[in-house]
């Protein structure tokens, strides 16, 4: 059962479906990333937080997932400043949220789009789609973490060839280079993203959340880091009725017959 959430002119509208949060950008023309826009990705992922929601969507409404920045968002750099827009914290919005994000890219996804989706967990995307780092072609460079991704995603190489050539490029070439996870047929696309949002929404939360934030140290501070850390970030899942009822299953019915309940 779908609960609609969607308020009268919001650029991005709140489903929940099931356990699964489904934030649709639908800020006309091509979701431009501005002051509203981030303002509304906030609240859309602090709502989706308050919901419940046992994982989440991004998505567009709109002919293009995002075609980059509104340009009204580097009107400072007239007076040689960079741009007001909270981008790095919008990252740490997306990283903080212990539950998995999946970007569900069609269309073009640039600038600033692709930094979205990369922010997001996992990635698929539709056939069609037309994904880069484009900034250079304004004489900018990735602002919100595009350069740091690719070079961990596909290494050094491809990260400069992306961030300094700034075009285009085939979802399946992305999914070769390991930037993004899944390409799909452009009519399988909402299908495909909702049968992996509710695979990971009907998982056990605790351990989800633990993989996430482990994830993040590794790539942040390095394999080591997340070592020593482990024990810590872990702990919460031998405490969790998700493990009990996980090992219950396998001894009476074999692997992958668990329900989870999420805690």
């Amino acid at each position: 059962m779908t609960e609609d959430f969607v308020a009268e002119g919001a650029l991005v509208a709140r489903d929940l479906d099931g356990e699964v949060a489904v934030l649709t950008m639908q800020s006309a023309p091509h979701n431009l990333l501005g002051e509203r826009l981030v303002s509304e990705l906030f609240a859309a992922l602090d709502w989706a937080r308050t919901a419940g929601a046992r994982a989440v969507v991004l998505r567009s409404g709109l002919r293009h997932f995002c075609a980059g920045a509104d340009m009204e968002a580097f009107a400072t750099a007239e007076r040689g400043e960079a741009t007001e827009l909270p981008l790095l914290e919008l990252l740490q919005a997306f990283d903080s949220l212990p539950v998995p994000v999946v970007a569900s890219v069609h269309g073009v996804c640039v600038g600033g789009g692709l930094e979205l989706a990369l922010a997001s967990d996992l990635v698929i995307a539709a056939e069609s789609a037309k994904l880069g780092s484009v900034e250079v072609t304004i004489g900018l460079a990735p602002l919100m973490g595009a350069v740091q991704r690719v070079t961990q995603r596909a290494g050094a190489a491809r990260a400069k060839e992306m961030a300094m050539l700034g075009r285009r490029f085939d979802a399946r070439t992305l999914e070769r280079w390991n930037v993004i996870n899944r390409v799909v047929p452009d009519a399988e696309l909402a299908a495909a993203t909702m049968t992996l949002a509710q695979e990971l929404a009907n998982g056990p939360a605790v351990a989800l959340a633990s993989i996430k934030e482990l994830v993040s140290i590794a790539a942040s501070e390095g394999v080591t880091a997340a070592d020593q850390k482990m024990k810590a970030v872990q702990a919460g899942i031998w405490r969790s009725q998700d493990l009990v009822a996980g090992i219950a299953s396998l001894t009476t019915n074999g692997p992958g017959y668990a329900r989870f309940q999420g805690r």
